[in-house]
């Protein structure tokens, strides 16, 4: 497996030498356990928090013009259509990719090892418009949540299935250090085409989006899609 690290370029080659082009994208985080006070202020309890991380993704041609997007179809349609983006769904028109269901909570009880949400992907059946696909996360919460009080966050490209992980790829922890402190939007990294061939880029920036995914989307589009 490898550790993804900022900046670094990957080929999607397995140990065996076979290229890696069926597999899934994945993103598991866990709800925030606080502790309140008792009946009448007397003990303590803890509390688990649901927190809302969302995968998404963008899909654009070689020079940076948006093709394709997935994210969830539970944002409220206006949010897009009143600044010219498309509506969340969970399947590529090319029918390349789709997203699982949009979870809204985390783990709770511990980490159970499974990813919240999944982008299944297949190489294979892109669009030959299409030359980066880009995915991200956004924190999605009205408690001025960001990625330090999560109390883990990663994403990943393994083969298996949503409930039995067989393989995997490349991961990336969104550790709790200095520089994800107010940050709620993730730019993971990018497939790209390269001479025929599918290669990764692991970006690893995050940013304060204020719970907006379309912030995202136009800093893709603006700054790393060009």
């Amino acid at each position: 497996m490898i550790r993804l690290e900022k900046g670094q370029r990957i080929n999607l080659e397995k140990e065996g030498g076979s290229k890696l082009t069926s597999f899934r994208v994945g993103c598991n985080w866990g709800a925030i356990t606080v502790e309140k006070s008792g009946f009448l202020g007397f003990g303590k309890r803890k509390e688990e928090l649901d927190v809302d991380v969302d995968l998404s993704c963008v899909m654009t041609d070689e020079s940076g013009q948006l093709v394709d997007t997935l994210y969830s179809p539970l944002y409220r349609k206006e949010m897009f259509t009143e600044v010219g983006l498309p509506i969340g769904k969970d399947r590529s028109a090319d029918g390349s990719m789709y997203h699982s269901p949009d979870d809204t909570e985390g783990d709770k009880g511990g980490n159970d090892e499974l990813d919240n949400e999944i982008i299944t992907v297949d190489l294979n059946k892109v669009s030959g418009q299409i030359s980066q696909i880009f995915f991200f996360l956004n924190i999605f919460s009205p408690r001025n949540i960001d990625f330090m009080k999560i109390p883990y966050v990663s994403i990943r490209m393994f083969e298996g299935t949503p409930r039995k992980v067989n393989s995997v790829f490349a991961q990336y922890d969104v550790a709790k250090e200095p520089q994800f402190a107010g940050k709620d939007a993730l730019i993971m990294g990018k497939l790209y085409r390269r001479n025929g061939e599918w290669k990764f880029a692991a970006i690893g920036e995050a940013f304060s989006d204020q719970n907006d995914l379309r912030r995202t989307i136009k800093r893709i589009l603006d700054s790393y899609a060009r």
